[in-house]
């Protein structure tokens, strides 16, 4: 099997498999209560925030578990809009982000704020200007994701954070659920105010995430009940999916030291054999991209084809975001950068792990440029 749909999830480390089996197992008592059992559970879960605060050089009571990417967004836009809703509703982000983001402004529309949507340009990168531009008076909140689920599109964040540092009522939260441990994670120096992580984009298990919360930042929580997490997101504690989460990210930026420069390699290798294919566009950037996606299109074939004729193998790769890939529409992200209908339609997305092998690329392209062959052939006969 050559798995290239990392974008999507990833397998799971054994040893975090592991941990959550081990935890449930042994560690089973709830957090909260007052004997020994519980308190015992409570060190676990403290344990594990102190460890990813300190790969993430951040202080531990920044550190709010979430059960993912996407709550995390909708804490993070949501409990600003709350808690700032006096001040104003007015909101910054782009045409490119993720649905948990984009539904959730919807979301915020349909109750009276407003929000303006950036344009990107054709490397699908948003101008640093144009949300200093757009900032007006009762803007309470910038979001911009760090790496583009699709394209791989790095943002400029450090730039946009520093602008906004001149705003100081304006938060700025950041998705980075496909940056980290990819790309540097810029969360030092108060320029971002909130940003999301997801446990299964970095091998840990599905359910698990966090919220960053920079200190002195003030959110108001979307579930109220027993005042878990610094009564920012109640309800009892996820013990085991954390102690897997804070297992994975220790194991996955080990891995990123070790192997960054190996999966750079391979997407230059795909990069560079991709093109020699008839009627391939490549819509990753050239520059400024992560080292984990590669997005094309093939001239002639549905995406849905290639997908399912390299699945007959067992190569697996995705036509979009994973949250969007069953629905017909063609990529908003490729459309806002300036790509065709026709072509946006036509997209695919690899995505890398630090685990895939330069073997496992170069058995990909040639299964590609034979099913492509074998495709093309059959178009000719029917014509």
């Amino acid at each position: 099997m050559i798995y290239f749909d990392n974008a999507a999830t990833t397998r799971p480390y054994k040893e975090a498999l592991d941990a959550f089996i081990k935890v449930n197992e042994i560690h089973y008592a709830n957090p909260s209560s007052i004997h020994s059992f519980g308190g015992r559970v409570e060190k676990l879960i403290a344990q594990s925030r102190k460890q990813i605060a300190g790969l993430l050089n951040i202080k531990e009571k920044e550190v709010f578990f979430t059960s993912g990417g996407t709550e995390s967004n909708n804490l993070a836009i949501k409990g600003t809009a709350l808690q700032y809703q006096n001040r104003g509703k007015h909101i910054i982000t782009s045409k490119i982000e993720h649905p948990s983001v984009t539904n959730t402004m919807k979301q915020l529309e349909s109750i009276g704020y407003s929000v303006t949507y950036l344009d990107v340009n054709e490397s699908g990168r948003v101008d640093p200007y144009a949300v200093e531009k757009a900032i007006q008076s009762d803007t309470i909140l910038v979001s911009i994701m760090h790496v583009n689920n699709e394209v791989g599109t790095i943002q400029p964040i450090e730039e946009i954070g520093s602008i906004l540092k001149h705003h100081p009522k304006v938060l700025f939260h950041v998705d980075g659920v496909q940056a980290c441990g990819k790309v540097p994670v810029p969360l030092q120096g108060g320029q971002v105010d909130l940003y999301s992580i997801s446990a299964h984009k970095i091998h840990g298990l599905k359910g698990s995430g966090m919220l960053f919360v920079r200190d002195g930042v003030n959110i108001s929580p979307l579930l109220t009940g027993g005042e878990q997490e610094g009564n920012i997101r109640s309800g009892t504690e996820n013990t085991g999916g954390i102690v897997s989460f804070a297992k994975a990210m220790r194991i996955y930026m080990e891995e990123s030291r070790e192997s960054l420069g190996r999966m750079k390699d391979i997407q230059h290798y795909l990069r560079k054999e991709l093109v020699t294919i008839t009627g391939v566009n490549i819509h990753t950037p050239q520059g400024g991209h992560a080292p984990h996606i590669l997005n094309f299109s093939i001239e002639d074939f549905k995406s849905e084809v290639v997908v399912h004729a390299l699945d007959q193998y067992e190569v697996y790769v995705s036509t979009t975001s994973a949250c969007s890939s069953k629905k017909s529409k063609p990529s908003q992200t490729l459309l806002s950068m300036g790509v065709g209908e026709d072509r946006a339609d036509r997209a695919i997305r690899i995505s890398l792990s630090y685990q895939n092998t330069m073997e496992e690329a170069e058995r990909f392209i040639q299964l590609l440029k034979k099913e492509t062959d074998q495709l093309q052939k059959t178009m000719r006969r029917s014509r």
